[in-house]
């Protein structure tokens, strides 16, 4: 329906979001790493990575680095040391952003999702674990707020960015 009353609107099926204006894409700013922890966190991820992009950040995404396969996410250091924020998607455990803090010396936002199985308990078990995390230079969203972690992060990407005032 929203797409039949907005003809002009573009459907993010990933995203699980509907633009109806787009920004001016043609300079995105560099720096913003999205790390998801499993592939079933991936619909948050990419909400959040289509809200950062709107918000003229360019986004490297890099899925399925949960620590179950520490190896993973150990490959990606580059990418880590590299980045000027970073958003950490992960459900069960919650466990990957407070590694990833610890790995990189950027802001850490990290975005509990309510996938996940066994004592999951909606999004609660991760939040949790994310709010108790003792590493600095991490920030967390509510549950399954990619929204809010995209928007931060591209707040805090322009921020990295801009040149300082006189």
């Amino acid at each position: 329906l929203c797409l039949e009353a907005l003809p002009d609107s573009r459907f993010f099926p990933e995203a699980q979001a509907i633009l109806v204006e787009e920004g001016n894409s043609n300079s995105l700013i560099p720096g913003v790493l999205l790390l998801s922890a499993g592939t079933s966190d991936i619909q948050v991820a990419e909400e959040a990575a289509l809200t950062a992009n709107l918000l003229g950040s360019d986004v490297e995404k890099i899925f399925d680095v949960g620590i179950s396969g520490v190896h993973r996410i150990l490959s990606k250091l580059a990418e880590i040391s590299s980045a000027r924020v970073i958003i950490v998607v992960a459900g069960m455990d919650g466990a990957l952003p407070t590694l990833v803090s610890g790995l990189a010396s950027a802001p850490v936002i990290a975005v509990p999702t309510s996938i996940g199985y066994g004592a999951n308990l909606g999004g609660i078990t991760p939040l949790l674990t994310m709010l108790n995390g003792c590493s600095p230079g991490m920030s967390v969203v509510n549950i399954d707020n990619g929204f809010g972690a995209g928007y931060l992060a591209g707040i805090i990407n322009k921020i990295n960015t801009a040149d300082p005032q006189p």
